[in-house]
């Protein structure tokens, strides 16, 4: 496996790609053991934390590397081409140690804590906040999960759902309704301090480790209570417009890219006995490829031009950039979606096969449609923001 780096600016970016390019190489040896077991790639979190990655957007400051969000999606793509549960998994927890520095919601002394425990202990964090009930968080409602005041902190209680990368947490931010009032509070909870719950069986995206967490009475103390919310309000950490959520469409184009890599080796080499050459000369199947080419270059082009925006952009003017961050995920996702079919078009039947990668492709790809924003929340934003543009003109 090789990438291209033509969206590598600095040689910096281009020598790290080559430890995640390492990575993915050997990733992709080992993803067809973990989806047909539906196990987690427990081997893989432990190279990605040997190899310093889970650390790479930790500050500088706290002993990170504090990379730009632009070449976060160059890592995050390139391990998604090795294996795409992996790369989704990893991509919540350094994206939201790139989230926490960006919108500094954390006191920072609980900040510091958790920048401390990722670089010197290779700890992960993710916010699990969906639950069977109440769904996703970006559609409103409070959580069942309940927090009850006691003694130095809180007793929490509750169900979430989707808890990627919950075996191997050293830290979740949990959303909990706060007893006795109508406010919602994020709680910082320790990993230990939850029970794992394997429920985890989907046909894509099968070593995500999207299992349930319980919370029985588990406590958290005062200070690890880092956010309170009324009815309507926001947690502090979307003041920065959501750019960190970017990891979600790299790691699909990710897959998609390994799809086109895939199919085009498999043209290039592949010779009836009908053709005195391999079906890469066939008009047709050139036409497929070329429309592979096209679509990647466009929705590549998009989600880091917005990347690089978001970058340049100071703290207050993030937010604007929102509706752009969720065109570029809705366009990622469905375009890989497109890809890898065109991909299995041009392999045919044999792309069906289980023992041939496209098939698995095609399974985890489909996931990136139900990952935030949703498409009908990303054309509500586009249109709102073209009504405003247009009106506020007269």
């Amino acid at each position: 496996m090789r990438t291209e780096n033509w969206f590598a600016t600095t040689e910096d970016m281009r020598q790290r790609l080559e430890v995640t390019q390492r990575l993915a190489d050997a990733f992709a040896k080992t993803a067809p053991h973990y989806d047909e077991t539906n196990m987690f790639p427990h081997a893989h979190i432990d190279a990605l934390r040997e190899s310093g990655y889970v650390t790479w957007t930790v500050p500088k400051a706290y002993g990170g590397l504090e990379i730009s969000l632009y070449e976060l999606l160059l890592h995050q793509e390139q391990l998604a081409r090795g294996d795409g549960s992996t790369a989704l998994a990893i991509g919540w927890h350094v994206g939201m140690m790139l989230n926490l520095r960006a919108s500094r919601a954390l006191p920072e002394p609980v900040f510091a804590e958790i920048c401390e425990s990722v670089v010197t202990q290779g700890k992960l964090i993710n916010s699990c906040a969906s639950e069977p009930a109440t769904g996703s968080p970006s559609r409103g409602g409070r959580p069942e999960t309940t927090a009850v005041r006691v003694d130095g902190g809180y007793r929490l209680t509750g169900r979430k759902t989707f808890s990627t990368l919950s075996p191997a947490l050293g830290w979740i931010l949990v959303t909990a309704g706060i007893a006795d009032t109508e406010e919602s509070g994020e709680f910082l909870v320790r990993g230990e301090a939850v029970e794992v719950v394997e429920t985890w069986n989907m046909m894509g995206m099968r070593g995500t480790g999207s299992h349930d967490i319980v919370l029985r009475d588990a406590f958290v103390p005062e200070h690890h209570l880092v956010g309170r919310y009324r009815p309507g309000e926001r947690s502090v950490r979307n003041r920065d417009g959501g750019g960190w959520q970017l990891h979600i469409p790299a790691c699909y184009l990710g897959i998609a890219l390994n799809a086109r890599d895939v199919a085009v080796r498999y043209a290039s080499t592949y010779q009836p006995n009908s053709l005195p050459h391999p079906i890469a000369k066939v008009e047709h199947v050139r036409q497929k490829i070329g429309e592979m080419e096209l679509k990647l270059l466009t929705a590549r082009t998009l989600m880091y031009d917005v990347a690089r925006r978001w970058d340049a952009a100071s703290p207050d003017d993030r937010m604007a950039l929102k509706p752009a961050l969720a065109a570029a995920k809705m366009h990622a996702t469905n375009t890989a979606l497109e890809v890898v079919d065109l991909a299995m078009r041009v392999v045919g039947a044999r792309s069906l096969s289980r023992d041939m990668v496209l098939e698995r492709l095609y399974r985890d790809v489909r996931a990136g449609l139900h990952n935030p924003p949703m498409d009908d929340v990303t054309l509500k934003l586009l249109a709102e923001r073209a009504v405003d543009q247009v009106m506020n003109q007269e």
